[in-house]
Order: C-alpha cells, then structure tokens, then sequence
C-alpha cells in the first residue's frame, strides 16, 4: 500500500511503503551522486534529519568513508531505488548521467554545482544537464550552500533558492529543505539557473560602494594631511619628520574617515525625510542613487567602526613610541639642567579641555561599539522593531553628535589661529565636522514639532494632494 501527499508521484521527494509481511514503515531513499565532501556533508545532514540516503558511485566498494548510517551502490542500483537524486559532481563529469538515461527517466535531479568564474559557459549547468537527461525534470538549487555549513549545522533560517519548469518537482526539493531548516525562495523556471549559478561568485557585493567611499577618502585625507604636516615641515621649516607617515599621520586619518563614515550612514535617512516633505506623500520612490545608498548604511557604520578600532589603538601606543619617548625625557632633562618647572594651568581651560576630549572619545567609542553589535544578525534578531529603531537611530544620532563634538573640542583652541591654517588650507579635523554637522543640523530641523507633525502624518499614509482634493470637494459641496 502506497501513502501519498498532494505531490506526483515523480516529484515525491519520499515514499513510505508498508510492507505487510515485516510490518514496518520503510522510507523511500534519497539519493546523491557523488562523495566528496559536498555530497557527504549533504548526506550527513539528510541523516540527521531523519531521511533515508544512499549514494551512487561508479566504485562503490571504494568510494572513501562516508556518513554513518548511508548507502552505497552503482548509479544504476542507486538511481532505481530513489526519486529524488542530488546531483553533487563538477559539470565536467555530467556525460556519464546520459548513460542513465533510461534510469533517470521520470526521476527529480537537484543541481548543486557552481562554477569558477562566471560566463565560462554558454549556458547554465542545469540546462545541460536537462538537456542530457531530457527524460528527467531538472531543478537548480541549494547550490549556495556550502560543505562547512553542511557539517557544522548553520543552517537554520538560511536562505536557498530553487528554479525549475515543474512546480511539483520545485516543491518536493523544497520540503527536504525545509526539513533541513532551510528557508526556499522560488525563483521561477530553469532559464533563471543561470543567475542562481552566479549568486555564490559574488564578492560582497553590499560592500562594495561603502568600501570604494572608505578607500577613496582614506588616500584624500592621507595625502591631504602629508602635503600639510610633512612636506610643509620640510619645505618651510627644513624638518624631517617622515617618521610621522606610519603612526601620527594614520591615526589622524583614521577618526576623520570613520566620523565622515558616520555620519553617511545617517545622510540618506534625513534626505529620504525631506524628499517626502516635499513630496507630500511616501507612495513615490525615491531615486535610484538614494535608494542604494539607503541599503548600505549598515555596511558604512562597520566600516566606521573598523577605522574607530584602529584610532583607539593607534592613541593606546602612541605614548610608547621612540620619537615620544625621546622628546618627553628631554623636555624632563632640560627642565632639571635649568633647575624649573612648566607651570600648572591654574585655570584649568587645559585640563579641563582635554579631559572632556578624552571623555567624549571614550563615551563616543563604546556607544560606536554599541551600534555594531547590534547589527549582527544574532543580536538585532533577538530585539523588537522598537529596540532596534531606538538604538539604531535615536542612539545612533547621539552617537554622531557626541563623536562630532569630541572633534569640536579636539580644536577648540585653534580654530581662529593662522598658525592653524598651513599653506591656507584648513587641518583635517575641520574638513571632517562639515559632514557630520549638516547632518546634525538637518535632523535638528526635522525634529521640529511642526516638521515632524506633518513628516509623521506622511509616514502614516497622508498625501498632500489627497487632502487638498478632499478639502476642495467639501468646498464645492458647500456651495451647492
């Protein structure tokens, strides 16, 4: 007696068959062709799911160790005995499944493969492979899974994608996925095998435009800062002090590329909110360069947090370094030769300076530490919308202005100095608060009761037109 689902019989990925005589339930085996380590990563994990699997290798009696509880067999015996078969070999080895045909007819094949670069083919692997096996329905998927996470079990949650020309096939590779803790996404039928193909050739491709703004205003500012200290020192005053290239110079690099970073990460939303304001409705998008640039604030903000790691260490070593070292036991060896001593700022505008300068850069630095952490998966899934929109944005703004003002106070002795102002131009620290003041400045705006009131109203589904049109229509229905 046969039990069946609402799945066909040729896309059932299982059978369960009771056998009168033995009086026990058997499960129809799922099948793998191929034992390296993607096919017995898969096993193993199919096994841990509570599926039966065997293996088809054309050397069966010496195909390696493969998971505890697994079968091996010929293609041939293999392909018989199961439905569903996972195809885990390389494209190049596909021609010996034409041999099968007569076997795989009817049958479910599951493409895993992936290629070394894309294009090195014209067409995709799962094409081919229907087209050798036309008698076999052919479905391209979880091939973005990798042996590691197969091994490892992280796989809960994760996101695969299945395309195919048969809906039921698509559906029974999805609910062994499924069983395997895997979410499915459908991405339609085989001619989308090819981007499926090339999902796991990209190399961060959310990174991309938040890595080439870090790089571009890293070598600005680096360069930017050697013309102004070391080429100036040496062109005016005939110093050298090169050696300043490797830490002094990097560490004032560093914060000034990490608080423009910052404060690009919070650019685009007080955009967006005028963009509506002016609108009058949220219903229209917004344009393209905004929208791309919305969808990589998280990345920014790590990258900002990478160059804030790299200030804080650079400032932790830079009192053990030799040209520090050297000048402050000279300073101390002078002051005994001339038998005094530099005089204590009794009014405390040094002290108090720097203390507050360091405070802000410590306070600052944590609630950066703060925003990272609780953009990692684990950790922004375990908190509510309101949580996360509360320390993203509200303390994430605290954060810019606290960091912003950490710069104010590093300069707020020298800003009316032309000492400061080498070669006319304006010291880094400087060119960096323009950013991250406008965007303080334009979110002091927004949060207005006025502005916020109608942006509010907005949000929630008003339109301007709409109520002009209803305000006019009562008008007219007045006079009447």
């Amino acid at each position: 007696m046969t039990v069946t689902s609402g799945v066909s019989e040729e896309a059932k990925p299982e059978q369960v068959t009771l056998h009168p005589l033995r009086g026990r339930v058997e499960q129809e085996p799922l099948c793998i062709f191929g034992t390296g380590d993607l096919g017995r990563s898969l096993g193993l994990r199919l096994l841990q799911t509570g599926c039966r699997v065997v293996y088809g290798s054309r050397r069966p009696h010496s195909c390696g160790p493969l998971p505890e509880g697994a079968e091996v067999m010929s293609h041939e015996a293999a392909a018989k005995a199961a439905r569903l078969i996972f195809i885990c070999v390389h494209r190049e080895h596909y021609t010996f499944m034409e041999t099968l045909a007569t076997y795989l007819k009817g049958k479910v094949l599951v493409d895993l493969s992936n290629n070394l670069k894309k294009d090195i083919y014209p067409e995709a692997n799962a094409v081919y492979l229907q087209r050798l096996v036309p008698g076999a329905t052919v479905v391209k998927g979880l091939n973005t899974l990798s042996a590691w996470a197969l091994q490892n079990g992280l796989l809960t949650g994760k996101q695969v994608y299945l395309c195919g020309n048969s809906t039921e096939a698509k559906q029974a590779v999805a609910e062994v996925a499924t069983k395997m803790g895997l979410t499915v996404l459908d991405r339609g039928s085989l001619s989308a095998a090819r981007d499926l193909e090339d999902f796991p050739l990209r190399l961060f491709p959310e990174w991309r435009l938040p890595l080439r703004i870090a790089v571009s205003l890293t070598a600005f500012f680096y360069f930017y800062l050697l013309i102004r200290d070391v080429i100036y020192a040496y062109v005016e005053q005939g110093k050298d002090i090169s050696y300043r290239i490797m830490v002094s110079l990097a560490n004032k690099v560093f914060p000034i590329v990490s608080l423009v970073m910052l404060s690009l990460c919070y650019l685009p939303g007080v955009i967006a909110a005028f963009f509506q304001l002016y609108r009058g409705t949220k219903y229209r998008r917004f344009p393209n360069w905004l929208d791309r640039w919305m969808l990589c604030r998280k990345q920014m903000g790590l990258i900002a947090l990478g160059f804030a790691f790299l200030h804080a260490i650079h400032t932790f070593i830079i009192p053990i370094r030799y040209a520090v070292r050297h000048k402050l036991i000279s300073r101390v060896v002078d002051e005994m030769k001339n038998n005094k001593t530099t005089p204590f700022d009794f009014d405390n505008t040094e002290a108090w300076g720097t203390d507050s300068f360091y405070v802000l850069g410590i306070l600052g630095f944590f609630l950066y530490v703060l925003l990272g952490l609780t953009s990692l998966p684990s950790v922004g899934g375990s908190l509510s919308w309101r949580e996360f929109s509360f320390i993203q944005s509200k303390l994430g703004h605290v954060t810019l202005f606290i960091c912003t003002a950490h710069g104010y106070i590093y300069g707020w002795n020298k800003f009316l100095r032309l000492a400061t102002y080498k070669w006319y131009t304006p010291p880094g620290y400087m060119l960096c608060l323009v950013v991250p003041s406008v965007v303080l400045v334009l979110k002091m705006l927004i949060l207005l009761p006025c502005v916020d009131r109608t942006l509010t109203r907005i949000r929630q589904g008003w339109e301007r037109t709409q109520s002009s049109e209803e305000e006019t229509g009562g008008i007219k229905a007045t006079n009447l």
